[in-house]
């Protein structure tokens, strides 16, 4: 009996241990005329922007299958299909995957099966339906600027803008309602990287995400930025820094501190920057006599595009460009993407970052008036 007993134990753990494996099934389902042993490629994000091969099988009628070995994280897989335009991503977790896609669209893939991709799948129709939004205004938008209806045009660029605005506050709100989310520390690192959201805002993100989702590589990236970006990050004092102005003599910050001061890092080949030099104009004049100042920071390669960039768009401000090193200033502020912007108070304490348009405006109007 009790011999019998001990063999049933080990049957249970071996049934129990069997349920329970260390790799994960895609199921995949091609649309179209695809042939019998086309290639199918399982690949990811290698170090220094490599792409890294997983593995490889091949399709019988229009269906392909990985077992394959679960990675250390969850970072995102990508299908690509031999001589097919565009690839299919999702999140090697383990279960049973199922993907289905037309091969002239890989793009509207849809996904299910595990609850990264189910989440996956959910970020992917609230955002298709933003998406449709903008495509739904985009043709008037076409036909006003050749008609050269400035008036209509205007419109549908504050139409868009809000669409945009609901696509980021819908992204935000997906984070936060989705922490445990792989997808969520991907969005996350877009809304970082694309200064769409402000340095604290992207805390908040971070500190709520899971510690799975903090160790993948689009979460440790921004927070090996945030780590390095302490000395630049709000309530601390900004760098000090001595750079040519456009005269070629030297010019330091602390010579050009204001009530308030906008350290602008910027360049001429640089199209949102430039985009932005019109209300930074109309911040500047209006409260100029108040007490703002503003020091440009140019990353140009070129003098003669710098100065000419500044005439064109009439930056009446300061200017700093190193010619000999353009990133000089750049490294100690930890600038990886410009426009970037820092506010700093009369003793050069930074208090804000990376606010443009109408939020610039505001906050100058909140220190001045």
């Amino acid at each position: 009996m009790k011999k019998l007993l001990v063999t049933l134990t080990i049957a249970v753990l071996a049934v129990s241990c069997g349920e329970k494996t260390d790799s994960f099934v895609l199921n995949g389902n091609l649309r179209g005329d695809v042939a019998d042993g086309t290639q199918v490629f399982l690949k990811t994000a290698g170090e220094n922007n490599s792409v890294k091969e997983i593995d490889t099988v091949t399709v019988k009628d229009g269906k392909f299958v990985f077992n394959t070995p679960l990675p250390a994280t969850l970072d995102p897989y990508y299908v690509f299909i031999d001589k097919i335009r565009g690839n299919m991503m999702f999140f090697p977790e383990q279960g049973t995957i199922e993907m289905s896609a037309h091969k002239d669209s890989l793009r509207n893939v849809t996904i299910s099966g595990t609850p990264q991709n189910d989440m996956f799948t959910d970020f992917i129709k609230g955002s298709k339906l933003i998406g449709e939004k903008v495509q739904s205004i985009q043709a008037d938008y076409q036909k006003a600027a050749m008609a050269r209806d400035t008036a209509t045009v205007k419109a549908l660029q504050d139409e868009i803008k809000e669409i945009q605005e609901e696509g980021k506050e819908f992204e935000v709100n997906f984070v936060k309602e989705n922490p445990n989310a792989v997808i969520s520390g991907m969005i996350t690192n877009r809304l970082f990287q694309n200064n769409l959201i402000n340095e604290e805002e992207i805390n908040e993100l971070v500190n709520i995400l899971s510690d799975e989702v903090k160790k993948t590589a689009s979460v440790k990236s921004i927070i090996e930025i945030l780590n390095k970006n302490k000395a630049t990050s709000i309530g601390a004092k900004a760098p000090e820094f001595t750079a040519p102005n456009l005269n070629g003599e030297p010019l330091a910050l602390k010579d050009v501190l204001g009530k308030v001061t906008v350290v602008d890092f910027w360049a001429a080949w640089c199209k949102p920057c430039r985009n932005e030099n019109p209300n930074m104009v109309k911040v500047y004049d209006k409260y100029y006599d108040k007490g703002l100042s503003i020091i440009g920071v140019s990353l140009d390669r070129n003098a003669n595009e710098w100065k000419e960039a500044i005439e064109e768009d009439g930056l009446g401000w300061y200017h700093v460009y190193n010619e000999k090193d353009v990133q000089q200033v750049a490294k100690l502020y930890n600038v990886t993407t410009i426009p970037s912007t820092f506010i700093l108070d009369e003793n050069g304490v930074i208090i804000a970052k990376n606010l443009r348009g109408e939020n610039l405006e505001n906050k100058i109007a909140e220190l001045l008036n």
